[in-house]
């Protein structure tokens, strides 16, 4: 697994790396860590460019010993351009699987860089995104699990996304939730004329789809080795609204969904459901694209 994880190379990143360090990968997972850093700020101060671009190389060396003392095999590089479009680029060139980009929700500059930048990476990005959130309360993800929350709509891409989670290794004590929010048919507004049985028939009808998809994602998730269980909930606000409102509820510390889906899991622009979740969750959350990802050996603990 080939993972590019795009840092800003202040002291808020080192939580990133470190919860990277902290996870479990397939064995053969290889990391690149990357800045983006924007000329244009330094057109009048081309030597403040430089320096600040080493001062960058050397923050960026110095996070990489954590990954390359964890046994990983770790790249770094610092290269001038745009970040909402750099980032991107990058993972095209690298074929990178995966591309993590850090969050905190309690910084208004992080806030507005994560609108601007990681909303970029989400929409342009080759492969699939997870925006990182820091593990509540400072908790370690080798020590005590974490709570996986995985969206399913049924759709093949939703299995991407299950078979994916189900190709990694997780620390013992983990636990996964496979949750399917079924968009209720309510048209009396725009369709008067159909009767309170049809709207009923119809709503019971998408309650047996969400509940196989379910069974679906927990039959794919069944030998993983961790405990699943299985959620669906008819919805009172829209399935993105839903979906985060039960990650919290649940104390989810990763949300896990496809990046399209009959429902629109993607839409022409990524898509309602997906960028809604990731921008708004309260955890970490990841955007599954591409193919199914092959299961490999595993990491030992």
């Amino acid at each position: 697994m080939r993972v590019l994880i795009a840092l800003d190379a202040t002291p808020s990143c080192r939580k990133l790396v470190e919860g990277v360090v902290q996870r479990p990968w397939p064995s053969d997972s290889r990391f690149f860590l990357l800045h983006v850093l924007d000329p244009l700020r330094f057109v009048k101060a081309p030597i403040s460019l430089q320096r600040v671009k080493g001062a960058a190389h050397a923050e960026l060396e110095n996070l990489k010993k954590r990954l390359v003392n964890a046994r990983w095999k770790t790249e770094t590089d610092v290269v001038l351009g745009h970040p909402r479009s750099a980032i991107g680029e990058y993972a095209r060139s690298w074929k990178a699987d995966l591309v993590m980009v850090g969050a905190n929700d309690l910084n208004l500059v992080t806030r507005l860089l994560l609108g601007s930048t990681a909303h970029s990476v989400l929409r342009r990005a080759p492969c699939s995104v997870e925006i990182v959130r820091p593990l509540a309360n400072g908790k370690k993800a080798r020590a005590v699990g974490i709570k996986i929350l995985v969206a399913t709509d049924g759709s093949e891409p939703s299995l991407v996304a299950l078979r994916s989670v189900a190709s990694r290794p997780w620390p013992k004590g983990s636990e996964v939730k496979v949750l399917s929010v079924p968009e209720p048919f309510v048209p009396i507004s725009v369709f008067p004329y159909f009767g309170s049985k049809e709207i009923e028939e119809l709503n019971t009808a998408a309650l047996r789809e969400t509940q196989k998809a379910v069974d679906a994602g927990a039959e794919v998730l069944s030998k993983l080795g961790v405990s699943v269980s299985r959620g669906t909930c008819f919805p009172q606000d829209s399935p993105a609204r839903v979906i985060v409102k039960e990650a919290r509820a649940w104390g989810a510390q990763m949300i896990v969904l496809g990046s399209h889906g009959r429902r629109g899991f993607d839409r022409l622009t990524l898509g309602s459901v997906s960028e809604y979740v990731a921008f708004h969750g309260r955890c970490s959350v990841e955007v599954i694209r591409g193919k199914e990802v092959p299961r490999k050996n595993r990491k030992k603990e």
